[in-house]
């Protein structure tokens, strides 16, 4: 975790240039009348508390002295400081995944994404408390953060625990362009689930239909998506079109840029059209 300070010419010394030498400083030239700069700051100020950096924020209209010495004519300009060196960041605002690469190019890692990778190094080495206390651990650090909490709703559904799952993603609404569209889908796997635990067996692609949801629930999404796919190829009608749409949910699940997402996206293309 970081720290976030606001900084002007008498501190700047201290707080960014002697910083620098410990850890990378993020500069932050900023006005209060700068509208682009008010969508910016608390991107910023979120991803503070996961990463290892010094933020440090400079109010031009403060300091006019040091957005002369250092060039800046258009804010927001972000800029980096190391070893007591400044360089170029980025002008303007950047959606919070570009902002997360920008870091990643420092040698930056979210301490969010270590926890959430132990945690799995924990689930599939079988190790069920090790990734309870984990996302217990994380959950306190980090108790409104939607990534964290559609991987701790992922794994409440593995466990049955349905409800508290649901308690999770309650909180993910339909107009959250990141997250909106994994939290549907994780609702559905619980319906599927539901479904799947005494199943009643009476079509002929009813058993293939639950022998690709279990693949999906083991997360053997490979094997999942060529069961569906099959499925489509045979019936569009059966269960009201419920392969094609059990592949979106997997697409949903793993995301636009997954190989699986592009490479089974382009099968069921292909087969509708």
């Amino acid at each position: 975790m970081g720290v976030s300070v606001e900084v002007n010419s008498s501190t700047f010394g201290d707080d960014v240039v002697q910083a620098s030498y410990e850890r990378p400083v993020v500069v932050d030239f900023f006005a209060q009348w700068c509208g682009p700069c008010q969508m910016l700051k608390p991107m910023l100020e979120k991803l503070v508390k996961e990463y290892d950096f010094v933020l440090a924020k400079v109010d031009i209209d403060q300091s006019p002295d040091l957005a002369k010495t250092y060039g800046i004519e258009g804010v927001p300009d972000v800029r980096i400081v190391s070893q007591g060196q400044m360089h170029p960041g980025f002008v303007g605002v950047l959606p919070e995944p570009q902002l997360r690469e920008f870091l990643s190019q420092l040698n930056l890692q979210s301490d969010l994404d270590s926890g959430l990778e132990a945690i799995q190094a924990a689930v599939k080495a079988g190790e069920v408390d090790r990734a309870k206390a984990g996302f217990t651990e994380m959950m306190e650090k980090y108790p409104q953060n939607r990534k964290l909490a559609i991987a701790a709703a992922k794994f409440l559904i593995s466990q049955d625990r349905l409800d508290s799952a649901e308690k999770l993603l309650v909180f993910i609404d339909d107009s959250d362009r990141e997250y909106a569209g994994a939290a549907r889908a994780l609702r559905k796997l619980m319906q599927l689930k539901l479904e799947s635990i005494d199943p009643i067996l009476n079509h002929e692609l009813d058993e293939p239909f639950f022998a690709a949801v279990r693949q999906t629930l083991c997360e053997n999404y490979d094997t999942a998506l060529q069961g569906f796919l099959k499925i489509v190829s045979q019936s569009r009608t059966y269960r009201n079109d419920g392969a094609r749409k059990a592949m979106i949910m997997i697409f949903e699940l793993l995301g636009d840029e997954h190989p699986l997402t592009k490479q089974y996206r382009k099968h069921l293309t292909l087969m509708l059209y």
